[in-house]
């Protein structure tokens, strides 16, 4: 693994040519389903509404059945390292560790595929750690498809704890490893 010289940024005007640029490519930052092409839309269409839809706490998520639901809290981070990375985040209800059902873990994370195989994933999980624990969270959920060895290492290796196998997960019907990590 090298040495990963990332940075968490919030995202911003900045650098949203370089996010724009990942989704042209065809990344989408959900790893449920490929949201490239709306994202990039919105992105053409506004960019400074979609930057303040990605960032706005009171705005609704759509689930892959249609269903809407009202965000949570977050911290959204870009990845970066001069250019865009990948995204992570964190979902969390205050003063609880508790999650409704549709949301699969607390911290969720995706690199650009031109930027796996650096570590880059796992430096930031173990940046996202102290942002969890000053959000009052002792440990985070977090899960990945079983199939997923490159994502299974990355949460291991921040100190992941299997706690269990969701046999069929609602949104991809695909089965899930859920892993608690200390903050």
């Amino acid at each position: 693994m090298q040495n990963a010289d990332i940075r968490l940024v919030a995202p911003n005007a900045e650098l949203l040519d370089s996010y724009a640029a990942a989704l042209r490519s065809g990344w989408s930052p959900n790893t449920m389903r490929d949201v490239s092409a709306d994202e990039l839309a919105a992105v053409e269409d506004d960019p400074e509404e979609f930057l303040r839809d990605l960032n706005d706490e009171t705005g609704m998520v759509e689930l892959a059945d249609g269903r809407r639901e009202p965000r949570l809290p977050f911290r959204l981070f870009w990845i970066w390292d001069g250019e865009f990375c990948g995204s992570i985040g964190l979902r969390y209800r205050p003063g609880s560790e508790d999650l409704p059902p549709h949301v699969p873990g607390h911290i969720g994370y995706t690199i650009v595929p031109w930027k796996r195989r650096r570590g880059y994933a796992t430096r930031a999980l173990a940046m996202m750690l102290p942002v969890a624990r000053a959000e009052g969270l002792p440990r985070v959920l977090v899960s990945c498809d079983a199939d997923n060895e490159a994502s299974k290492k990355v949460i291991l290796a921040n100190g992941g704890e299997l706690i269990g196998l969701t046999p069929r997960d609602p949104e991809t019907g695909k089965p899930k490893l859920s892993y608690w990590i200390k903050t």
